[in-house]
Order: C-alpha cells, then sequence, then structure tokens
C-alpha cells in the first residue's frame, strides 16, 4: 500500500478514542488499513486531554500524505487547534468539523482505500449527513 492519510482520534476518554479507533479499523479491514491512532485522556490515565499524547499519535500515524483529527468535544478541539495554529503538528495535519464516530469510521474507509487528504477530510465532515430516520 502505499502513503496513507493518517487518522487520529482525540477523546477526553482513552477507553473512548481506542474503542473508536478498533470499530473504524475493524469497518475498514477487508484490506489495507490507513494508519488510526488513540490519543485519548491524560498520561495519568484520568479524563481530559494531553498534547504530548495528541503529537505522538500525529507522528506515529503520518506517512506523508497527511493526517486527519477527529476531536469528540470541547477542550479536545480546542487543544488541536492550538497545536495546529502553533506549528505543533505537520503541515498536512487538518481538524475535521465532524462527528466523532461517523466521522472516523468514514474517514478510515476512504483512507484505506487510498484517498487522498481533502478526500478523506471532505468523507469526513460528510458524516454528518447521515441520517438515522
Amino acid at each position: 500500500m502505499t502513503a496513507a492519510v493518517g487518522i487520529v482520534l482525540v477523546s477526553h476518554s482513552a477507553a473512548v478514542a481506542e474503542s473508536v479507533a478498533e470499530l473504524a479499523r475493524g469497518l475498514a479491514a477487508g484490506g489495507p488499513v490507513a494508519p488510526v491512532a488513540a490519543a485519548g485522556g491524560t498520561a495519568d490515565g484520568g479524563l481530559g486531554t494531553n498534547a504530548e499524547m495528541i503529537v505522538a499519535a500525529v507522528r506515529a500515524v503520518d506517512q506523508g500524505a497527511g493526517v486527519v483529527l477527529l476531536a469528540d468535544l470541547g477542550s479536545s478541539v480546542l487543544t488541536v487547534k492550538a497545536l495546529l495554529l502553533d506549528g505543533d503538528l505537520p503541515e498536512g495535519a487538518r481538524l475535521a468539523d465532524a462527528p466523532f464516530v461517523e466521522g472516523a469510521v468514514t474517514a478510515t474507509v476512504t483512507a484505506s482505500a487510498g484517498a487522498p487528504l481533502d478526500m478523506v477530510l471532505a468523507s469526513a465532515v460528510e458524516a454528518y449527513s447521515y441520517r438515522k430516520t
């Protein structure tokens, strides 16, 4: 597989981030799966966000094709925005304005199909339009 867009899931909870990452990888299976990393909780295992964990997760999945970050709410969004603004994340890193679970799944599936960064980001954002009724 050529370089794929990486996906980073930023949550206040390590368990939530890991579970959504597992779900996204599982639903994208059937071929090579794009790299997905979870950055959830604090360094001591508590609830919250940790900038160093986010930077490490981005580095772990960055294959040179870009990285899409999905954040669950509040301070996780603000932390990612600050990292982007301060230049702590690579140029190809983008925060998706997308629902956390549905966006993570569609971004991972799209990235695993070899789509470029803009398409992966758009697929995550498009998940807002998925209706359940």
